[in-house]
């Protein structure tokens, strides 16, 4: 068996943390001595172990003399846990083969320099882009410090969101739902503005079962609310659900009234931020450095219309979850984006790397921008 069959058991491995380690990446380990597997582990959760020492344990006094098979550059500083490196060393692992290197400049290399100071072969780029992939949202937030950003719509086929009305329950299937709960679980942040949460009063909670018995995590929810105009009966507002709230409002909408109606939120535990705000729409270029600061690695924004079609002028989107039902509306109703758009066709969004999923009956299109 070659080096690519260990290393796609390593990335499947890594695969079982997605959603618990943010702001870490994804990691997966496999220890090989003599053709066989004698030790396997993974990042669980930010502030656990990483992989490497997980599959080094798991080995035992088997990791003497044998191959190391992991998905990222093993760390050779100190964080919430000790360096991996030192762990490698004093196990007598003889060769390390990392699908990538560390994307941080500040430290990309370091950790297999000093493997092979200490007489450790060193390999890279096996899976390369497998591992990538994986990690897109570790990788971008480590080199600019901003959030990876998603996209999720679900349309009919004649491109519509939502009657004329409003209505939207439901465009797409149960399996199609499903999948977006998941997907919420993966990102540390969901984004969709104040009309949304008036027409549609959502939770935008996780509602799965995480892997392992673990709960899956539900994600901070980001409301854009240039005028602070959200009710606060609203469910997105409530104690009892496990996680953040922040709404962004214009930097200038403050007055009076909305200056009380700010403290009673805050006092319920909602975070208000103030950012740039043109014709009642946020600037999400500036909100984006903002988030990174606060450490949102991932963004998923879900609507509606204004905030998907300000997304893209903005040029922030990195993903596009696009889920089509074999419906059609065939009249009015609201389209996935609105606002200005380009006068040509040679101006519009290009998506690249297009794959193509069934859900039920619903069609799902994934692609980079």
């Amino acid at each position: 068996m070659d080096d690519s069959f260990y290393m796609k058991m390593a990335i499947d491995l890594a695969e079982k943390g997605r959603g618990f380690t943010s702001p870490n990446p994804m990691v997966g380990a496999v220890v090989v001595k003599g053709g066989k597997i004698v030790g396997k582990g993974y990042h669980e959760a930010c502030g656990k172990s990483h992989a490497e020492v997980n599959a080094i344990d798991d080995a035992k006094e088997q990791s003497f003399g044998a191959a190391l098979y992991v998905t990222l550059e093993p760390c050779n500083h100190f964080g919430k846990t000790p360096p991996c490196t030192n762990k490698i060393i004093e196990s007598g692992i003889k060769r390390v083969v990392a699908a990538i290197k560390d994307p941080n400049t500040d430290v990309k290399g370091k950790g297999a320099e000093y493997l092979r100071s200490k007489g450790i072969e060193v390999t890279f780029g096996v899976c390369e882009k497998e591992a990538e992939k994986q990690n897109e949202i570790f990788i971008k937030y480590i080199r600019t410090k901003r959030p990876f950003v998603i996209v999720k719509c679900a349309s009919t086929l004649d491109g519509k969101i939502a009657t004329k009305t409003g209505d939207s329950k439901w465009v797409t299937g149960e399996e199609s739902r499903q999948f977006v709960h998941r997907l919420r679980h993966y990102t540390d942040a969901i984004m969709v503005g104040i009309d949304t949460v008036k027409r549609d009063n959502p939770k935008l909670t996780t509602r799965i079962d995480g892997p392992g018995g673990l709960d899956a995590l539900d994600p901070v929810r980001i409301i854009l609310d240039s005028r602070l105009s959200i009710s606060e009966n609203a469910l997105v507002l409530k104690k009892n659900i496990n996680s953040d709230t922040i709404i962004v409002i214009s930097d200038l909408a403050l007055d009076k009234a909305n200056m009380q109606k700010k403290m009673r939120l805050e006092e319920k535990g909602i975070k208000i931020i103030e950012s740039p705000a043109a014709h009642n729409l946020i600037n999400l270029d500036i909100l984006m450095n903002a988030l990174g600061q606060m450490g949102i690695t991932s963004l998923l924004i879900e609507g509606g219309s204004r905030v998907i079609g300000s997304a893209f002028s903005h040029k922030i989107v990195d993903k596009i979850f696009f889920f089509y039902a074999p419906k059609i509306l065939g009249g009015d109703g609201v389209s996935i984006c609105s606002g200005p758009g380009p006068v040509l066709i040679r101006d519009s969004v290009a998506v690249r790397d297009i794959s193509i999923q069934k859900f039920g009956d619903d069609i799902l299109i994934e692609g980079y921008i």
